[in-house]
């Protein structure tokens, strides 16, 4: 046998020439595969006037049915967008491929401009992203979670309080509960009717991110060198909203970590995730304290602002259910007063016995999903998929509306029918969870779900054992017919709408009050 070393240089060179001529075929063998399929491209603008202004999740789903793909391809002024529309390929690159389908596209207005660095969902997938998203796992973990349930419970009760007190306005308070649920979840801040300073700073916030949000609204995203334009140039408003949303993002930001920070020294602070990550870093060894306490700064204003919308819109779009299918309230409450008896209000360890309580809420998840087009993925190298080329640069973004409107998963997909996920009474696990969806993908799957999810079980069975819910009437007594119409952007909002809310018994009026007593 002759030694590695004994081969001549020749020999290596040959082979090292054979590996370079195969590693190029074998590269440009893979650059000769088709796109997936996709509406036809014109020069230079591909699909630049095929892409709605709105809604575009359900062009998405007409394209995918047109091509009969779960993955199609479009282009727009050199941007290369895939988009998928189905569980198979969302596990196969999302989750199988997430080193390669983890990182966030290049966001001109909401990052650059806006200074949304801090904000875990836009942050390049790296380091600093890895720090957060460990923060935010460790303390919200599935069985960490927990922990909070007395503040979930307390704040589902002082909701019930305020939609007796006044039946108007359901969505400020719905915005209200979740505002001040966070706050004293995250900073252990009590927040109070008088002064609601950060839950409104945290909706100018979460207005700016909504609006900035919106594909095509400011076109310094499709032309990133337009960010370089004076402030007083004649049509760059763009950066003079972009300059004030940044100074309120920095205020979420900073603002009530400096009030958490001296309510902890004057040890009048209750626990929060705020009180126990401090305490974590103080007794760290390392001497990086100060990086560690900036990623907590940014970690939390995540919290705050993420999760108050989001659980506002859901709690929105389960009114709208109800209103427009009383009979499902009916079934629920039916469950709810049979597991209960009477002078109970639902509490967490009830879930296991109220399995239509647990459906209706998967439903309302699914219904009218919260963010129907999930925040796109960034491709950085060159992938293939079903014998399809996936070019490097590309924007990938799952469809979560068309997933969660599944036919053969889910029949009847526009009907809101809790009944879907049940067999013999039980939550059936045959039929997908809505929440493996609803909360986006791989390892930018929403940090904060199980937070989310728990509150809002127990808001929505609260509800639904002492409140009836039902449409308005105007002054002729005829019923008001909501539009259940959204605004636009990366939060789907339910729009204003009118309904009735009134006590389902005087004992259920007697059970609301008697919360206030020990909370």
């Amino acid at each position: 046998m002759i030694p590695p070393l004994a081969i001549s240089s020749s020999v290596w060179s040959i082979l090292g020439l054979g590996l370079l001529f195969y590693g190029i075929r074998w590269q440009r063998n893979r650059s000769r595969l088709p796109l997936p399929p996709g509406p036809k491209k014109l020069p230079l603008v591909g699909n630049l006037f095929d892409m709605p202004s709105d809604r575009q999740w359900e062009a998405y789903r007409d394209w995918s049915r047109e091509f009969n793909s779960d993955i199609i391809h479009l282009e727009v002024a050199g941007t290369s967008i895939v988009v998928l529309s189905s569980m198979e390929a969302i596990r196969e690159l999302f989750d199988k491929r997430s080193s390669l389908y983890s990182d966030r596209p290049r966001l001109p207005m909401l990052v650059e401009l806006m200074g949304m660095t801090w904000a875990i969902g836009f942050m390049r997938y790296g380091d600093s992203w890895r720090a957060h998203r460990k923060i935010f796992h460790e303390a919200f973990n599935v069985g960490a979670v927990k922990q909070f349930q007395p503040q979930e419970r307390a704040a589902a009760h002082a909701l019930l309080r305020r939609m007796l007190h006044d039946p108007r306005d359901t969505m400020e308070h719905f915005r209200h509960m979740a505002g001040a649920l966070i706050m004293n979840v995250t900073y252990g801040i009590d927040v109070d009717s008088s002064d609601t300073k950060y839950i409104e700073l945290g909706e100018e916030v979460m207005q700016g991110l909504v609006i900035a949000s919106v594909p095509g609204r400011f076109l310094v995203d499709v032309m990133p060198a337009l960010k370089f334009v004076p402030s007083w140039f004649p049509g760059a408003d763009f950066k003079r909203k972009a300059r004030n949303w940044r100074k309120l993002g920095r205020e979420l930001v900073e603002k009530p970590f400096a009030q958490a920070k001296r309510d902890i020294a004057l040890g009048t602070a209750p626990p929060s995730f705020m009180a126990l990550t401090l305490a974590s870093i103080a007794e760290a060894r390392n001497n990086d304290k100060e990086e560690q306490e900036t990623v907590l700064k940014s970690t939390a204003a995540n919290m705050f602002a993420a999760g108050a919308d989001t659980v506002v819109s859901t709690l929105g779009t389960f009114m709208l259910a109800l209103l427009a299918n009383p009979e499902a309230q009916q079934k629920a409450q039916a469950e709810l007063d049979s597991v209960l008896g009477t002078g109970h209000l639902p509490d967490f360890r009830d879930e296991p016995a109220l399995p239509y309580v647990t459906a209706l809420v998967k439903e309302v998840l699914r219904w009218r999903n919260v963010t129907p087009i999930a925040i796109p993925h960034y491709l950085n190298v060159e992938d293939e998929y079903r014998g399809y080329r996936i070019p490097a640069g590309s924007v990938v973004i799952g469809n979560t509306w068309d997933i969660l409107h599944d036919p053969e998963m889910y029949p009847d997909p526009h009907a809101f029918k809790p009944e879907r996920f049940l067999r013999d009474g039980k939550l059936n696990p045959d039929v997908r969870d809505p929440e493996l969806a609803a909360f986006g993908f791989g390892r930018r799957i929403c940090p904060g779900r199980n937070l989310a999810a728990s509150s809002l079980w127990i808001t929505i069975a609260s509800i639904l054992a002492t409140l009836e819910i039902k449409k308005a009437r105007d002054e002729n007594g005829k019923e008001i017919e909501p539009s259940y119409a959204y605004f636009p952007g990366l939060i789907s909002m339910p729009r204003p709408f009118d309904c009735s809310i009134t006590p389902r018994s005087k004992q259920a009026t007697e059970l609301i009050h008697a919360t206030s007593g020990g909370e």
